[in-house]
């Protein structure tokens, strides 16, 4: 981590197995050497504009333990590891917590924190262009998700059970890591919470909360998918075993 990096990522690991066919959270299986989780943070870390880096675990999760945090500190020294809440919104809210006295005041040259990524620990072949892309229109806009296009759906009638035509053009698959300025994500999440807000994702926080935040999409990667089914792991070994 560069000491003067100024954007900060939380990595979030309150998945699950079940789909997979998994006994334990996915994000703890093996992948290519490593856990899920840890190419996950290594692509944060690894980052050169990105300093602290927050992992947020799954309260009472059996497997964040000794092992789980070796792994850890041993890919990615300096890892910070809290506990989510119930719900995404919540985790994502104790990452930003975590990082508050960062985002809140702090000089940039002294620690500061000035863009914030949000990243699911289950996409775990996020890499630096990504990255790179997120940050810059994060940073010129207020905030940035990327997607891919989607050419491959289509409507249903309102009782769900007909077609009803073409989708609305211009639908993308949304990814992460989304990326927003820091203090404008802490302000709107503490204010959702205060209300009993729970959006969609974190982009649906900042559209109800910080309204003036404009929010760009800019492509995403294929390569960039979420394990969510077994052979999303055999797939995800293919795609690791290409990159340099």
């Amino acid at each position: 981590m560069s000491l003067s990096a100024h954007a900060a990522a939380i990595v979030l690991a309150g998945g699950s197995g079940t789909r997979l066919g998994a006994a334990r959270n996915k994000v703890y299986l093996p992948l290519a050497g490593r856990m899920v989780i840890v190419w996950s943070l290594v692509a944060m870390a690894q980052h050169p504009d990105v300093g602290p880096v927050v992992l947020v675990v799954r309260e009472g999760d059996p497997h964040v333990d000794e092992a789980l945090r070796a792994a850890v500190d041993a890919a990615c020294p300096g890892v910070e590891i809290v506990t989510g809440g119930a719900t995404r919104q919540e985790s994502e809210l104790a990452g930003l917590r975590k990082l508050a006295s960062r985002i809140e005041g702090a000089r940039i040259d002294e620690g500061g924190i000035d863009v914030v990524l949000i990243h699911d620990g289950a996409r775990p072949m996020a890499d630096a262009p990504l990255v790179d892309a997120v940050l810059t229109a994060a940073r010129t806009h207020g905030g940035a998700v990327p997607g891919l296009r989607r050419d491959d759906v289509v409507a249903v009638t309102a009782d769900g059970l007909g077609l009803a035509g073409p989708a609305p053009a211009g639908l993308v698959a949304v990814q992460t890591p989304q990326a927003f300025v820091a203090d404008r994500l802490l302000a709107a999440y503490e204010e959702a919470a205060r209300v009993g807000f729970a959006g969609t994702d974190t982009a649906s926080c900042i559209a109800r909360f910080a309204p003036d935040v404009h929010v760009r999409w800019v492509p995403g990667d294929e390569r960039n998918f979420k394990i969510t089914y077994a052979g999303d792991l055999e797939r995800a070994e293919h795609v690791m075993a290409d990159r340099p």
